[in-house]
């Protein structure tokens, strides 16, 4: 299914390369159910590097961490929404060292047109 551009570009905003979206989020953001069914995934937390830990909202708290997590990595979602805007994609994974920096040199790639 192919995203309007509008909603495509919406999304991209919201991703930054270090986020996990829960399949609920993704729904309230008009992901199509078939990407959400292709990029969802368990993910496990890390309690050894900071960066790989996963924080979840607690209203008692502020954020909480879990053990596991089901979701879509946003720097996937960004991936896919690259390729359905016709980015190649591969050439800035290859290019990128870090998760930040592909989701960041997709929104430029899209800018540049």
């Amino acid at each position: 299914m192919k995203l309007s551009p509008d909603v495509a570009l919406a999304l991209l905003d919201e991703c930054t390369g270090d986020d996990l979206w829960s399949v609920e989020h993704c729904r309230e953001r008009r992901v199509p159910q078939s990407w959400i069914d292709e990029l969802a995934d368990a993910y496990e937390t890390s309690y050894r590097v900071s960066s790989q830990t996963i924080y979840v909202p607690d209203p008692q708290t502020g954020r909480r961490i879990v053990n596991q997590y089901y979701g879509v990595r946003d720097v996937d979602l960004a991936k896919r929404i690259g390729l359905d805007l016709g980015i190649d994609v591969e050439a800035i994974e290859a290019a990128c060292l870090s998760r930040q920096a592909i989701v960041r040199m997709i929104k430029e790639a899209i800018m540049d047109g």
